[in-house]
């Protein structure tokens, strides 16, 4: 463990994933005590996506952005049955403020009341009304990324697969920051990772169940599943050792290379699953500058 790191971990949250009422209520309460973040510096507006039922979305645009910007259609994590616009607040920031793109924060459904596919639906309407809304915006629809952290990675992995296969929106690039992309849980992280900080087996178990529901997963809800990536866009995807999804990221990024997808897999030492939350340690630091980095690059005209 990164010995910056480990002093946190006997005071880390303890979220039960077999509750998931107790469990939003329990981080929202865990965001709300964080400082508020600076967004002086940019313009930041609540929207609504029409849809059935409409997706509320929080847009971040940087201040002095020039007239036609990258964006990124961005996926928070809570493994898929907390987090919201407020929780993800703080990281819709620094992502605007990090790499200079504009930043559609998407409030999607939670399971177990909205199981597969409510989610995936949320995500998919509000990146077809970026697409479409793009010249109001400000945003170039020739450089919208999607992305996001565990389950909201899921579910960006899922859009690039959806809007591949039907037609949809462009989409340059996929940034996948720790995904959950296998139900099966079968590899050796998923199955002996029991005891890891903040994210285990269990709590990984638990996700999927809530998630799936009665269902039986297809590709669209667990990515892994997936027999063709072909034609997929470009991806950035990052991996922490000590975190149950590490192999399947892993794996995941090489089948995508072996499809011909390109490629930036980074698994990064000594660091747990959402650790990079804890910003005074440097390897979270350099975590989260080289996934705004990455977006950047991606997004660059």
């Amino acid at each position: 463990m990164d010995p910056e790191l480990e002093p946190f971990i006997p005071f880390l949250p303890q979220i039960d994933m077999n509750d998931p009422v107790a469990a939003r209520k329990d981080f929202a309460q865990l965001a709300a005590g964080a400082p508020a973040p600076d967004t002086s510096h940019m313009e930041v507006e609540d929207r609504t996506v029409p849809a059935d039922p409409d997706v509320p979305v929080r847009v971040y645009r940087p201040q002095g952005a020039q007239s036609a910007q990258g964006a990124i259609v961005w996926l928070h994590g809570g493994g898929g049955v907390f987090g919201d616009l407020d929780t993800e607040h703080p990281w819709a920031t620094r992502i605007a403020e990090g790499s200079g793109a504009v930043v559609v924060s998407v409030g999607y459904r939670l399971a177990p009341e909205h199981p597969f596919p409510a989610a995936l639906d949320d995500a998919y309407a509000a990146l077809t009304w970026t697409a479409g809304h793009a010249a109001e915006l400000g945003i170039d629809p020739e450089r919208i990324a999607v992305g996001g952290h565990s389950a909201g990675a899921n579910l960006a992995a899922g859009v690039a697969l959806r809007a591949r296969d039907e037609q949809g929106p462009a989409i340059r690039f996929q940034l996948l920051n720790q995904p959950g992309l296998d139900d099966r849980q079968e590899t050796w992280s998923a199955r002996n990772f029991t005891d890891t900080p903040w994210f285990d087996r269990a709590k990984l178990a638990a996700a999927w169940r809530h998630y799936l529901g009665s269902r039986p997963a297809t590709p669209y809800a667990a990515p892994a599943r997936a027999t063709d990536l072909s034609g997929l866009p470009a991806a950035y995807i990052a991996t922490a050792e000590f975190c149950p999804n590490r192999d399947e990221g892993i794996e995941y990024a090489l089948s995508l290379m072996r499809a011909g997808v390109g490629v930036e897999l980074h698994q990064w030492p000594g660091v747990f699953h959402g650790s990079q939350a804890i910003l005074s340690a440097a390897v979270s630091q350099r975590q989260n500058a080289e996934l705004f980095a990455a977006l950047r690059r991606a997004l660059a005209e």
